[in-house]
């Protein structure tokens, strides 16, 4: 499509097709172009100053902006929510870069888990064991449970089998043990 502003700067004059304006509106235009103009490549002379080419391909947002999530998803998703009534051109950009950011920081960690489990594939159970381990994660994600995540291994101490060394902490700590062993003399 050619800027309006292009054509008003131009001699170049459209002449419609058809009787309507569809949808497509410029791609119904056939442009004539003056014999008399002056300028006759306006629109190249623009091109050439703006630094852009016929050729040049669109960037993404996410490309722009160095993200491998989709920014342009993601201000969809904010648009057809209705969380407001207008949404800002970086707002989308910023919630790209922390959904990426998170994600890249729990992959990272259940990797690990997976490793120390000697697994070659994260599963669900590496996840949890990520996520439960790391105390900002796991504050974050408190009320999430995890699907065929299981728990993080715990035995609370009164449960353990008592041994020899706690059973002498034990005498040493009661207190009928704590009396003199004297005898008495009638």
């Amino acid at each position: 499509p050619i800027p309006l502003c292009a054509l008003a700067v131009s001699d170049e004059r459209p002449v419609s097709t058809q009787s309507t304006w569809g949808p497509r509106k410029f791609s119904s235009l056939i442009y004539h172009q003056n014999p008399n103009s002056k300028n006759k490549n306006v629109l190249e002379k623009e091109r050439a100053e703006r630094g852009k080419t016929k050729d040049t391909k669109s960037q993404t947002r996410s490309s722009r902006a160095g993200l491998t999530f989709p920014v342009g998803r993601l201000s969809r998703f904010l648009r057809e929510g209705r969380y407001a009534p207008r949404i800002g051109a970086g707002a989308p950009v910023y919630l790209a870069a922390v959904l990426e950011y998170l994600c890249a920081e729990v992959l990272e960690l259940a990797g690990n888990a997976a490793k120390d489990n000697k697994r070659s594939r994260i599963i669900p159970r590496h996840i949890q064991l990520a996520v439960r381990n790391d105390e900002e994660l796991n504050k974050l994600m408190a009320g999430v449970t995890i699907a065929a995540g299981g728990v993080l291994p715990n035995i609370h101490a009164v449960l353990l089998p008592k041994t020899r060394v706690t059973r002498r902490k034990e005498r040493n700590q009661n207190p009928k043990n704590l009396q003199p062993k004297t005898k008495l003399a009638r």
